[in-house]
């Protein structure tokens, strides 16, 4: 089975794009975002869950509506733990079905909250990617159009970056003076030898 590897980070910390260095190397990932939102879609007994706890509004013509969603959660920290607490389990599960289909010498799984949803208990090591707070407020700005505010906001909702980093095993620094590349490349035959070491005591 392959290593389970996660990569973590704070809003505009660029992790999805480190994620993306490691998949031009042939590595599965999996966007547990991407994949929330599939789940949202699909997952019948969760689309009731959704409905009975947020409203009707909650989907437009069979589509997860997350403008109205969003404009629930952001302003209201017990309807996102709520939210939360209804999603996360589903793709939980979903990824680690995911995981056992993997047959490359890693793979990974990419989420901002690896920490705050205990899904560090599923994974070999997590990676963390790092930036500079003025550079992840300006990156989530221009990425999503927020205001700074907004993303202040969504900071404050996640772990401290500092503490979030030293509960990682390994971290990219990505504050756009240290080249990514060679880190993911570095980090990417490490983990090759240690699948490698592994598979040879089996």
């Amino acid at each position: 089975m392959a290593l389970k590897i996660g990569i973590t980070g704070g809003i505009g910390s660029g992790k999805t794009t480190v994620a993306r260095i490691f998949e031009v190397l042939g590595i599965p990932v999996y966007y547990a975002d991407d994949a929330a939102k599939r789940i949202m879609n699909e997952d019948v007994h969760l689309r009731q869950e959704i409905i009975k706890n947020f409203g009707e509004q909650s989907y437009i013509d069979g589509k997860l509506n997350r403008e109205f969603l969003a404009s629930i959660v952001f302003h209201d920290k017990k309807k996102l733990a709520v939210l939360n607490a209804l999603v996360h389990p589903a793709t939980i599960r979903n990824s680690v079905q995911w995981m056992k289909c993997q047959t490359a010498p890693y793979a990974i799984r990419e989420a901002a909250l690896i920490f705050e949803s205990g899904v560090q208990d599923q994974l070999d090591y997590v990676i963390g990617v790092s930036a500079p707070p003025a550079l992840r407020i300006e990156r989530a700005m221009q990425r999503d159009n927020l205001t700074r505010q907004q993303v202040l906001d969504r900071m404050d909702r996640q772990i401290n970056e500092t503490i979030k980093m030293r509960l990682c095993d390994f971290v990219i620094v990505n504050d756009a003076k240290k080249p990514v590349i060679a880190q993911v490349l570095k980090l990417h035959e490490k983990l090759i030898e240690i699948s490698e070491k592994l598979k040879d005591k089996s």
